[in-house]
């Protein structure tokens, strides 16, 4: 791997490439990553076929930690529970973070696929399939590739690359247990970060989000506390059942009759689980409650929201109070204005890919990322979505009416040998607009 820079000096001394600036250098990437994709199209289909869940990724990390050090990183492992850290020193100059996730999701993949995950993991002690079905072995494979072609242009720009590969990304908690592992302290802060997510749009295109790009996200469990016994005789008993049933529908009227109409906000009971069998009412019903939002005051009425109505539906049925509990969350990615349209600037003037600039007053993206972590520590960062689907593929779930498979559904089979150089492209053009010599 390491003479791999000498097939992209060659071609950019044959170009005359290199002082007109990062765009300029488009074609000499192409090229490397041509020459490099074979391997990485392996590397994901191993990894698309033996996924890990959170802070359970230690095949995941070693493998991309080898092929890391192969390249001549300085790789620490085990940051955060099961996190890679990679560092590549080339001269004076800023620090740069290009981050990755490591984890998968615990679900089925049902793409029939040839190398679908049939993978299992144990999840809170019980088994569960487990399976890429958000894209990070998308974004582990361009991740890779982008430390290549960044080595082979070596000579164009001078820093330190900061390479992460995050636990946990699905649990928004492995970006703050790097953190919490010394990420800032153990090594620099970066002066910048990257990342990117493929989704479901149209492969080769590209959209950077000025503002607010994903959206806050808070987990919450309730507990409807009431009092059990048989199915014939409910006066004699408190109901949780009817309890939670109640709470999944009024709680909506937080969003249709408290939230701003114009505000972003959604509540979601993704979870209801009571009882054993149908003849016996229980004594309790728990619930698990996603809450997304863009603004910190959408954010403090959801969560005040569902409080107060969980309280208020155990009041109405005479019971105990429920249990409410904040389980986790993470804050919205907020990209930095200056880098999101120098950027866009930049791709676009790169060409090869659709370039979208979605303006800071237009809303983000609902689905929700612990890179805000990283931002939120003081890092000024970029979160850019890739397209992975082939428009092919797109027109043909038009023509049957079927919506197109998004992120986490177990249909989700974006086109990799698109996205992947796409990714790669990206990321390696945001590092250059910030290291480069040009």
């Amino acid at each position: 791997m390491r003479s791999m820079p000498l097939v992209l000096t060659a071609l950019l001394l044959a170009s005359g490439a290199g002082a007109a600036g990062p765009a300029a250098l488009r074609p000499a990437i192409d090229r490397q990553i041509a020459h490099d994709y074979p391997a990485l199209d392996l590397l994901y289909r191993d990894l698309h076929a033996h996924p890990e869940l959170g802070f359970q990724e230690v095949r995941t990390a070693g493998l991309l930690a080898a092929r890391m050090r192969a390249l001549g990183f300085e790789v620490t492992e085990k940051v955060g529970r099961t996190g890679v850290v990679a560092i590549f020193r080339n001269g004076p100059g800023p620090v740069v973070l290009v981050r990755t996730e490591l984890d998968a999701l615990p679900m089925e993949e049902k793409t029939g696929l040839p190398y679908a995950s049939r993978a299992q993991g144990s999840l809170d002690g019980k088994q569960t399939f487990v399976a890429h079905s958000c894209g990070h072995d998308n974004h582990m494979a361009w991740w890779l590739g982008t430390a290549q072609a960044l080595l082979a242009l070596k000579a164009e720009w001078q820093g330190t690359l900061m390479f992460v590969a995050q636990p946990s990304e699905e649990t928004v908690s492995g970006a703050r247990a790097m953190i919490a592992d010394g990420l800032f302290t153990r090594w620099p802060k970066p002066a910048y970060g990257f990342a990117a997510h493929v989704g479901n749009g149209e492969a080769g295109t590209v959209q950077v989000k000025d503002g607010a790009a994903t959206s806050n996200s808070d987990a919450v469990s309730i507990t409807f506390n009431g009092r059990g016994g048989h199915g014939s005789m409910p006066s004699a008993t408190i109901d949780p059942v009817v309890m939670g049933a109640h709470f999944v529908s009024d709680v909506q009227s937080v969003i249709s009759r408290q939230k701003d109409a114009g505000a972003f906000g959604v509540v979601t009971v993704g979870s209801f689980q009571a009882g054993s069998v149908g003849n016996i009412i229980p004594d309790t019903a728990d619930l698990k409650l996603s809450l997304r939002s863009f603004s910190p005051e959408v954010r403090a009425l959801l969560l005040d929201g569902v409080s107060r109505t969980a309280k208020a539906e155990a009041d109405m049925a005479g019971a105990p109070p429920p249990t409410v509990a904040h389980t986790g969350g993470t804050g919205a990615v907020v990209n930095d204005h200056k880098l999101a349209t120098r950027l866009a600037d930049l791709l676009a003037a790169a060409g090869g890919d659709r370039v979208t600039l979605v303006p800071a007053s237009e809303p983000g993206w609902s689905a929700s990322e612990d890179f805000s972590a990283f931002i939120e520590a003081g890092v000024p960062s970029l979160f850019v979505s890739v397209g992975g689907y082939d428009p092919q593929a797109i027109a043909a779930f038009k023509a049957k009416n079927q919506p197109l498979p998004t992120n986490h559904s177990p249909f989700f089979a974006p086109d990799h040998a698109k996205a992947v150089p796409t990714g790669i492209r990206t990321l390696t053009l945001a590092v250059l607009m910030v290291l480069g010599k040009g």
